[in-house]
């Protein structure tokens, strides 16, 4: 494909984040979600629908059709280079663009789509994962409109994203759990519930993975993603850890991981929306003092889930979401992702180029995807699998990895309610490790980019937390510079004093 000679950076925050999502709409109060909406929709094809998606199919789950011409082999992966620049741009060898399935071997018959971009750079930088949230959104949603090499204009083009992480990494973008994005089985017993599925899934890739490509081996690891990657990624950092130190396979140079605007903890996160929301002026001080009083009922119904598990975990999702769902009634039509802006009617984003681009046949052909395959940019079948997941406190895996010398970074825009920053810094302050007090005390300090303030950062060790100033809930979409300069100082180990690293240009 021909490249664009103007970016047009659609004002789409990627909203991978479609996210755990549903958050938003527990009850009729709020008329951004529900507004419009047919009675007989549901939350996750509400959400789907906000966003200006329409998958054709609500999962991957394929029964014939011209799929693929190999055989289903567990543990088997079946990849190949390719490019979307045509003659016009370089060569496929040049660019190290791959594209693959790969067979899951707990499994009936799911295969786990990926792109792989090697590093702009140097192939000796750090691989690096990117998993989307959802649960149940491609991974092409930050791949197109976030942090991957390339951004799609309105007539259907590509043009070069300079602030792609690519730039610094060679990067891993996965379409997971089974049924999401190009992702896909045959049989619907696939489907994940639990994050223990999850992550297996995501080792045993990873395994084969780096036997496929053997030269990246030797280079440091970083796990990232967003929204309910705040899930994802602690998982599969643990199971990582773990099957490092058992020797289960290849040893995988795990150094750390990141989690932007996550949902993690959920019962530290959803007692502060009351405080972001007043913080922010979205409720009067009387609305503040009647939504403060759901929390009690919130924390306990989150206990109960910590040790019941089960339904009682659906429970206490259905309790908590209303704290958020009232602050939206009152809020109305403001955007939950970025407070700074408003939303039209049930439009706040608009992601359709994504699907129109992808299901089209020549870009289906260069994947190695079959045809009668359309991709799911948003699953509402696997959202609604993991309902009893999300209540889950996954910060429980965090203290062992961070005691082993594995970084972690916590970073959120500070205008986004959904995942808000004082939600996420909360836990992350909370978490019992042997430098908690030493973190506590830290000072926050600046973070620069080109001499500017970008944000406000606290580290010791190997943690750290970043609020990211003039960014919503997809940091790298909105500030894309800052968000390029935090991974390459935080993979370098320069986070704490970042200062200007990168003068040159980019226009």
């Amino acid at each position: 494909m021909a490249s664009s000679p103007t970016f047009s950076r659609i004002c789409v925050s990627l909203l991978l984040l479609f996210f755990f999502v549903s958050l938003s709409s527990s009850n009729a109060t709020s008329r951004f979600i529900l507004g419009h909406a047919k009675p007989t929709q549901s939350r996750a094809e509400r959400l789907i629908k906000s966003l200006n998606l329409f998958p054709k199919d609500p999962v991957n789950i394929i029964k014939g059709g011209d799929l693929h011409d190999f055989e289903f082999v567990p543990g088997k992966i079946v990849e190949k280079k390719f490019s979307f620049l045509g003659d016009s741009g370089p060569s496929i060898e040049d660019l190290g663009h791959h594209a693959g399935y790969y067979s899951l071997p707990h499994s009936k018959a799911a295969r786990m789509f990926y792109f792989f971009f090697e590093s702009r750079n140097s192939k000796d930088d750090p691989v690096v994962v990117w998993l989307t949230g959802g649960p149940g959104c491609g991974s092409e949603l930050a791949l197109f409109y976030e942090n991957g090499p390339f951004h799609i204009t309105n007539n259907l083009s590509l043009v070069w994203n300079n602030y792609g992480w690519d730039q610094a990494s060679n990067i891993l973008f996965v379409d997971q759990p089974t049924g999401t994005g190009f992702s896909y089985s045959t049989d619907a017993g696939d489907i994940r519930n639990d994050e223990v599925g999850i992550s297996n899934d995501l080792y045993d890739f990873l395994q084969e993975f780096f036997k496929a490509h053997p030269e990246f081996v030797k280079n440091d690891f970083y796990i990232t993603g967003e929204s309910y990657a705040g899930h994802y990624v602690p998982a599969i950092a643990s199971r990582v850890n773990q099957g490092n130190k058992q020797k289960q396979g290849i040893i995988i140079n795990l150094k750390g991981f990141a989690i932007g605007n996550g949902l993690t903890n959920p019962g530290i996160q959803y007692p502060a929306y009351p405080d972001f929301a007043l913080e922010n002026k979205l409720i009067s001080q009387s609305d503040y003092n009647n939504i403060k009083l759901l929390i009690p009922d919130c924390e306990e119904a989150v206990k109960a889930c910590d040790t019941q598990g089960g339904q009682s975990c659906a429970d206490a999702y259905a309790t908590c979401e209303d704290l958020f769902s009232d602050i939206l009634g009152i809020a109305e039509d403001i955007n939950y992702y970025d407070i700074r802006k408003k939303c039209v009617g049930d439009l706040c984003y608009d992601f359709s180029n994504l699907e129109k681009f992808l299901n089209l046949g020549n870009v289906k052909s260069a994947l190695g995807v079959g045809k009668d395959l359309k991709f799911v940019s948003c699953s509402e079948v696997v959202y609604n699998a993991m309902r009893q997941d999300r209540m889950r406190n996954l910060e429980v895996g965090i203290p062992a990895l961070l005691e082993d010398g594995i970084k972690l970074l916590v970073y959120a825009g500070e205008e986004d309610l959904i995942c808000n920053w004082i939600g996420n810094s909360r836990w992350v302050n909370g978490v019992e490790w042997s430098g908690r007090k030493a973190f506590d005390a830290s000072t926050k300090v600046d973070f620069l980019v080109d001499g500017v303030d970008a944000g406000d950062l606290n580290n010791f060790g190997p943690l750290s937390f970043l609020k990211v100033h003039g960014a919503g809930h997809m940091v790298p979409m909105d500030q894309p510079k800052a968000a390029l300069q935090m991974l390459k100082s935080w993979m370098g180990g320069r986070l704490a004093v970042a200062k200007n690293e990168d003068n040159a240009s980019h226009n």
